[in-house]
């Protein structure tokens, strides 16, 4: 049964001056009667989008999934004495940009191959036949563009953008090289990556050692446990188990999932979430597609 929109959206707070804007994973909550991409890949995993906050100042992490979600999201940032929001946009999918129109007058950051991805895409997802419905009219573009790597300040802190290719090819993730965090929008999942493009299981492996290089000690990612990310995040170990997972993939194990992460969940580094299953089961479909060219 559809439930009011915000109505299982909560506010968690992981360290001081980071918020989890979380919604999701609630049994027989759906922002839509019929199928629709919000439910059915982002609600039903679970996502979260982020604000840095630093004073007046705010980084928005991820616009989240409506321009309701957004315009959540800024009257909190408001209420909190902010002034001056900068969005940051994970990737191109749309369950990380659908609210960026609620966030009218400022500056949109994401990497060049998301602007190119959008822009390719504008007119479908604005008509809703890109992944369906709901559309997402108007779509609004990024203003600021980079290449590679930009580093931020907020406060005073150092935000470093870094440009990866492990779910999508245009992937941005966060680095705070003082407190060692990193928020991975949707480069690691808990409790397996969703896999777009297996022909670049190589460079995504090599993005995630280079990651993992980083030596973070809490990592945040975009569909995650409330709980976990409510308590600070994973460990850097989330890194460790998805490129694990990968290999398993390129291997082609035909085991099921829960058997295939069984070590991380012993360990503590993965909590199992059943609609995971069907993410591994098209995951291996994707594989299986390649393989036979």
């Amino acid at each position: 049964m559809r439930s009011s929109m915000l109505s299982q959206l909560r506010v968690l707070e992981p360290h001081p001056g980071i918020l989890a804007f979380y919604d999701g994973r609630v049994a027989g909550h759906r922002f839509a009667d019929t199928p629709n991409w919000v439910d059915d890949g982002a609600l039903s995993l679970g996502i979260a989008s982020y604000a840095l906050i630093a004073g007046a100042e705010a980084i928005v992490y991820d616009t989240h999934v409506s321009v309701s979600h957004g315009r959540f999201i800024r009257e909190a940032l408001a209420a909190r004495g902010v002034t001056d929001i900068r969005v940051v946009l994970s990737h191109w999918h749309l369950d990380h940009v659908a609210g960026t129109e609620a966030f009218d007058g400022c500056e949109v950051i994401a990497n060049a191959r998301t602007l190119a991805h959008l822009t390719e895409r504008q007119a479908a997802i604005e008509a809703g036949t890109d992944h369906g419905l709901p559309a997402i009219n108007p779509l609004i573009l990024p203003d600021r563009m980079f290449d590679g790597h930009l580093r931020l300040y907020l406060g005073g802190e150092a935000v470093e953008l870094i440009e990866v290719n492990i779910h999508s090819d245009d992937a941005t993730v966060l680095w705070l090289p003082e407190r060692r965090i990193l928020l991975a929008g949707d480069t690691v999942e808990d409790c397996v990556t969703y896999v777009g493009a297996p022909e670049d299981f190589a460079t995504h492996l090599a993005d995630l050692a280079r990651l993992a290089a980083l030596g973070a000690t809490w990592v945040l990612p975009n569909h995650g446990a409330a709980e976990m990310i409510a308590r600070g995040g994973y460990g850097p170990g989330l890194l460790d188990a998805t490129a694990d997972y990968i290999r398993h993939l390129q291997a082609d194990d035909p085991r099921p999932m829960a058997e295939i992460i069984e070590p991380w969940l012993t360990d503590g580094t993965l909590q199992y979430f059943g609609p995971y299953d069907s993410v591994h089961q098209q995951n291996r479909a994707r594989v299986q597609a390649m393989r036979q060219g």
